[in-house]
């Protein structure tokens, strides 16, 4: 038989309570079960713990060393019983590639002032989950196509819109205009990261297609931009993160906006779930263009 818990409590009791009538009250149980638990006990562990006199329980010698441990047991098993109901003092909110975009910094500070005995870990992980999947974070800032995204283990909220733009080499022609249009970019060769990129040539029209150059993340992807090799869209957030010599952010006249998620697990969320949703919710309203929060799952 393995020694269980009950078994700890019962021992600890009949020592505190002095006898095993006093231990049954106190614990909510009749004496018998009392003594079933003590006796369950010493057959686990090989060891008589407890000596019965007329008037009261003597611990011997092995009864004393298990006392201690036990003790110390059933104080760790407490310890964690309260970890687990208490919030919990860390919050990872995962990303991909542009964290909370331009509300990056904001967020951070509007966090630490309002849940100051919640630290928070920004934590960025290539992957269309932002991390969650991976178990890197707690809660992940996604940025997703509308037909990617469909894992029904993740509930979720979209929080906002972030415009879209398309990123160019320095000394590319087209970034001497103020606002291209998607149709300018027909012709050239798209950069793509086919896990977490928010663009595909499915934003153009079937026949007028830009070619594609798979990347493997935002580094990557920033590179070839760089070097003339390719061009990038993306949303507007990636350009307030990522600022790269080399390279020049315009915001597209004609292209759709991209939707900004916060998800989360859904059967475990983080206590603070709702707290994130709420302040990136508020961030993006007030900012020109944004849409408030909507749930998603």
């Amino acid at each position: 038989m393995d020694v269980e818990l009950r078994h700890l409590r019962c021992f600890v009791a009949i020592v505190d309570a002095g006898g095993f009538t006093d231990a049954a009250v106190d614990l909510g149980v009749s004496q018998p079960a009392v003594s079933r638990a003590l006796a369950a006990l010493e057959d686990a562990l090989g060891a008589r713990l407890l000596r019965r006199t007329s008037r009261r329980v003597v611990l011997t010698a092995a009864g004393e060393r298990v006392l201690a441990r036990a003790r110390r047991v059933l104080a760790e098993v407490d310890d964690l019983a309260r970890e687990a109901r208490s919030q919990p003092g860390r919050l990872r909110v995962g990303h991909a590639w542009a964290a909370m975009g331009t509300h990056t910094v904001e967020f951070q500070r509007r966090w630490a002032a309002r849940h100051p005995g919640t630290a928070l870990h920004l934590v960025r992980t290539n992957s269309a989950s932002g991390g969650l999947a991976e178990g890197a974070c707690d809660v992940a800032v996604v940025r997703v196509r509308s037909d990617a995204g469909a894992d029904r283990r993740f509930a979720g909220a979209v929080v906002g819109l972030e415009a879209r733009c398309c990123a160019l080499a320095a000394d590319d022609p087209l970034a001497r205009r103020r606002q291209p249009r998607l149709t300018d970019l027909v012709g050239r060769v798209l950069a793509v990261d086919p896990r977490t990129g928010t663009t595909t040539p499915d934003l153009w029209p079937a026949g007028s297609r830009p070619e594609v150059e798979e990347v493997h993340d935002v580094d990557d992807w920033l590179a070839v931009i760089a070097a003339g090799r390719c061009v990038g869209v993306t949303a507007e957030g990636t350009s307030t993160q990522y600022q790269r010599q080399g390279v020049v952010f315009r915001r597209l006249r004609d292209a759709p906006p991209v939707l900004v998620r916060v998800i989360w697990w859904r059967d475990d969320p983080h206590p603070a779930t709702h707290d994130v949703v709420g302040l990136l919710a508020e961030l993006y309203r007030g900012a020109p263009g944004t849409a408030g929060q909507h749930p998603i799952g």
